[in-house]
């Protein structure tokens, strides 16, 4: 189960990250400012975080498996017909309906893992799922540093059709976790309201918040790069798709680290904390100081193994705080919808900002404080042992919340 989540995970980031390395590309053939091409990524957002509340929703109801499979067939075709669109408009919505079906990746898996694994590897396991994020970008900047160079951004979306055999290998090789048929067999069906009652809507809120402010900082940070890049640093396209890939690759290191001390040294929660705010400090060094290939490349492979490798922890944090019945539909509001809505407001406000206070302070500003909040709020949230069963921890919270 792990191991064909972990590449549908994989590809599914991939599939996501090919417009990162095309914004550049983009925006000369549309002839559009940073804002602009910025205003893309959020309006596609917004509509990806609409349809994606839906899915989610529909993830608990229908069903992990039929919910995965659409998701891999969905986004495969949606990301190929980028390569014809024939304008922004177009563009946009493809983008959009490719974020809401790429993104059910999301919670779906992590929903998957958290429901088959044994409590003692669990947190380890989910973390290592997140290893996805990386790889994904690594995946994609060899695509973009072949077919973005030598045959344009429209040929680089024409790799989403990469995913469709995994499709047949979900049907296939996956079960329905027993513990999601069994929570559905007995309790009542997931509903919206069941995150806002009482022993919920605390953690719930203060989950939502964090990762709206993390994925603004993320997103911004990493769709924004290229362009930093190319604009203040000089890189053409096949060096800075180099350089974000080798870059993720050896963050991948940050995402195992985090994962096996939040399972086996520390909690997941003051992991998340600490790693979280060594990262907005080395995003600041990345902004401000290097400017060799070499430099640059050292700081944001540092960069990326704690500040995007925060999210091993994170990811299993989120899953196993909330009910089984209801898993699916939390990790859809309390990550995926938090995740599109970050991603839908953060790289537009910091392109506004660097357009009107410069690269270096627009970037690091907006980029480094919601970071930094974010890591913050964690402190407010339990601090739960690694390897509980989910059932003990519903239990405890539950009872927390009674007290």
């Amino acid at each position: 189960a792990f191991l064909i989540c972990m590449v549908a995970y994989t590809t599914a980031q991939m599939d996501l990250a090919l417009f990162g390395y095309a914004v550049p590309a983009i925006r000369a053939e549309f002839q559009l400012t940073l804002s602009e091409v910025m205003a893309i990524v959020s309006i596609a957002f917004l509509i990806g975080g609409a349809l994606l509340l839906g899915l989610g929703w529909m993830g608990d109801r229908v069903g992990r498996l039929p919910m995965f499979q659409f998701s891999l067939l969905g986004s495969s075709v949606l990301v190929t017909l980028i390569s014809v669109a024939p304008g922004v408009i177009v563009l946009t919505l493809l983008r959009g309906a490719s974020i809401a079906v790429g993104g059910l990746s999301y919670p779906i898996t992590g929903a998957i893992i958290t429901e088959e694994m044994p409590a003692r590897l669990r947190g380890l396991f989910m973390g290592l799922l997140q290893i996805g994020y990386p790889l994904g970008w690594a995946l994609a900047s060899l695509w973009s540093m072949w077919l973005l160079t030598n045959y344009g951004w429209r040929h680089l979306f024409l790799v989403g059709l990469i995913s469709l055999p995994l499709v047949w290998v979900v049907r296939h090789y996956l079960r329905e976790p027993p513990r999601a048929m069994a929570a559905k067999s007995v309790q009542a069906p997931a509903a919206l309201a069941d995150l806002w009652a009482a022993d919920i809507r605390g953690r719930a809120a203060t989950l939502f918040s964090a990762q709206f402010l993390f994925v603004w900082a993320y997103a911004a940070s990493i769709f924004l790069f290229p362009s930093f890049l190319r604009d203040v640093r000089g890189l053409d396209a096949f060096n800075f798709s180099l350089l974000i890939g080798a870059g993720n690759g050896i963050g991948v290191l940050g995402y195992v680290l985090a994962a096996w001390i939040g399972e086996h040294v520390w909690t997941r929660r003051n992991t998340v904390v600490l790693w979280t705010l060594l990262g907005s400090i080395l995003f600041q060094v990345l902004v401000w100081v290097p400017e060799t290939f070499g430099d640059i490349l050292l700081v944001y492979a540092l960069m990326s193994m704690f500040f995007y490798g925060s999210a091993a922890v994170k990811f299993a944090y989120l899953a196993e705080v909330f009910p089984t019945r209801i898993r699916a539909l939390a990790m859809t509001c309390c990550g995926s919808l938090a995740v599109v809505l970050g991603s839908a407001a953060g790289p537009y406000s910091v392109s506004l900002a660097i357009e009107a206070w410069g690269w270096h302070l627009g970037y690091a500003l907006l980029v480094g404080v919601p970071l930094t909040l974010a890591g913050l709020l964690y402190l407010t949230l339990d601090s739960l042992p690694s390897g509980l069963e989910v059932e003990e921890i519903e239990r405890r919270m539950s009872q927390e919340a009674t007290t």
